[in-house]
């Protein structure tokens, strides 16, 4: 049985989704010829996390049960790819090197939403 995903949660799928791809395309055609090699990977690395946590995000949002794992992966994945990605993306187009220090916080928001995947997974399970 297909449950029904909220608006807002529904809309944020679509948004993580899509900025995903624009910003894959942007770093493929725009940026290309504009920053370095190294920039260009840091950048490259962001938008891999960006789209797989964005797939994931679509996962917990159509295919776990209610719960509060179910919230917390909610809200893990998105922030992880607003402070992970975010901050790969700063850094490529120039931002201050301290803005590395964000990063890893942004990688425990996507640790931390895996977690919340699988607790939703086990509870689910036992639910039924």
């Amino acid at each position: 049985m297909r449950q029904r995903v909220p608006g807002a949660i529904a809309f944020l799928v679509a948004v993580t989704g899509a900025t995903a791809v624009a910003f894959g395309a942007f770093g493929a055609h725009a940026l290309r010829t504009r920053i370095g090699a190294d920039a260009l990977a840091v950048w490259h690395t962001g938008v891999e996390y960006h789209f797989w946590h964005a797939l994931a995000l679509f996962v917990a949002a159509v295919g776990l049960p209610e719960g509060r794992w179910r919230k917390a992966a909610l809200a893990l994945f998105p922030l992880g790819i607003l402070l992970f990605s975010g901050s790969l993306y700063a850094l490529a187009l120039g931002a201050p090197r301290w803005t590395g220090a964000i990063t890893p916080f942004g990688g425990l928001c996507f640790i931390a939403g895996w977690l919340a995947l699988g607790g939703a997974l086990i509870r689910g399970r036992d639910a039924g």
